[in-house]
């Protein structure tokens, strides 16, 4: 490591570390790398975004649905499944296509694997388990609202590893997201303490993830998301596995994980291995600030699907809170100048649109209201 490196990284490059779902998306440290290999088929950058959000959303409901109402509670397995499902895809990609050639530029050693790739792969694991154990005692919606608080632990994290020194606009900033967080905690109807500690100690681990990655890769050992993927999953799924092979596996029958479906275990392992080739395809086509609003909005389309799928129930408390939360972490990481920037395009966007499809943008706005109105009616039921 450089006496740079030694330093410290730029506080403002920690502020730009955003939370992901708890799927195998392994770490990468810039997410302005461009992908291995552009693509041949020139999409609008919405395509991209949308894929993104789906296949992100999808792995989240996915493994809420094969946890707890299939009833597989066997999350260490399920995860280790997930990891070696991406070893055994990235290694025949390596061999057979293109898209993992920019892992030649990066000079892995075995002395660099051994002191960084594996320790940042135990904490890769750990956030991992935990993330998928919550699903056996939390709602999806609520977990989304604990996963607000990564910012403050990242924050945390990086001040505990002198990885960066914190600012009191820093700490205010995400002192207002905690408190939201706390505001849903209190309105939360189903609340179980055993998965709030899970939760909350995946979200830690992760943030040590995130900073670590920050720490020790950097410079010439940078990798896009899919290059991360062929150097982290083989390790984690090691450790998952070797975790598995004492706790769970002894206990998972063959009758066990044939209810849950074979196929069923395939399209799960193919959903959270897209998630990381459409992260790749986004990263290339859009900037950090897209990427940050497009998690914002990931976050409230999936709190809305687990009222609508699984029946979850969410108070206004919750409501308030996390739009508390969500509010001030868009202002964290955009800051007042460029989120002002970009609510004024926004509503010129808008206004155009509804210019050229007056129509269009009616309809458009009704359909909102009815799909949000239904799905708050349904998450309140039977609170009032």
């Amino acid at each position: 490591m450089s006496a740079d490196d030694k330093k410290g990284a730029d506080p403002v490059e920690m502020e730009r570390l955003v939370e992901e779902p708890p799927s195998p998306t392994l770490p990468t440290v810039n997410p302005d790398v461009a992908p291995s290999k552009p693509t041949g088929v020139a999409l609008p950058p919405w395509v991209y975004v949308v894929a993104w959000i789906s296949f992100s959303s999808m792995v989240i409901l996915f493994n809420k649905w094969v946890l707890h109402t299939l009833k597989f509670k066997y999350p260490v397995i399920l995860t280790t499944y997930h990891l070696v499902f991406s070893t055994v895809v990235t290694q025949i990609m390596a061999r057979y296509t293109t898209m993992l050639d920019s892992r030649k530029t990066v000079k892995m050693t075995g002395r660099v694997y051994l002191r960084a790739v594996v320790p940042i792969g135990v904490f890769f694991s750990v956030s991992l388990i935990l993330s998928n154990v919550a699903y056996l005692y939390l709602s999806v919606s609520f977990i989304q609202m604990l996963k607000a608080t990564t910012p403050m632990a990242v924050l945390l994290a990086g001040w505990a590893l002198g990885v960066s020194q914190p600012t009191l606009k820093q700490a205010a900033n995400v002192s207002v997201i905690v408190f939201g967080v706390i505001i849903a905690s209190v309105g939360e109807i189903d609340f179980v303490l055993t998965g709030f500690v899970i939760q909350l100690g995946g979200v830690m681990f992760e943030a040590l993830r995130l900073t670590m990655v920050q720490r020790l890769l950097s410079g010439d050992l940078k990798m896009d998301p899919l290059v991360s993927l062929y150097y982290f999953a083989p390790v984690c799924a090691g450790l998952n596995g070797l975790i598995a092979l004492f706790t769970e596996l002894p206990r998972c029958t063959m009758a066990e994980v044939l209810h849950v479906g074979l196929f069923t275990f395939f399209l799960n392992g193919l959903c959270a291995f897209m998630l990381n080739v459409s992260l790749v395809l986004l990263i290339g086509k859009t900037s950090a600030v897209v990427l940050t609003i497009c998690g914002v909005l990931k976050d409230i389309l999936l709190v809305v699907a687990s009222m609508a799928i699984f029946g979850s129930q969410v108070t206004a408390l919750q409501f308030f809170g996390y739009s508390i939360a969500l509010g001030a972490m868009v202002y964290y990481k955009l800051g007042y100048e460029q989120l002002k920037g970009h609510v004024a395009e926004a509503n010129r966007q808008w206004a155009a649109f509804g210019a050229e499809k007056p129509v269009l943008r009616r309809i458009s706005i009704a359909v909102l209201t009815v799909f949000a109105g239904l799905a708050v009616l349904g998450g309140l039921k039977g609170v009032m």
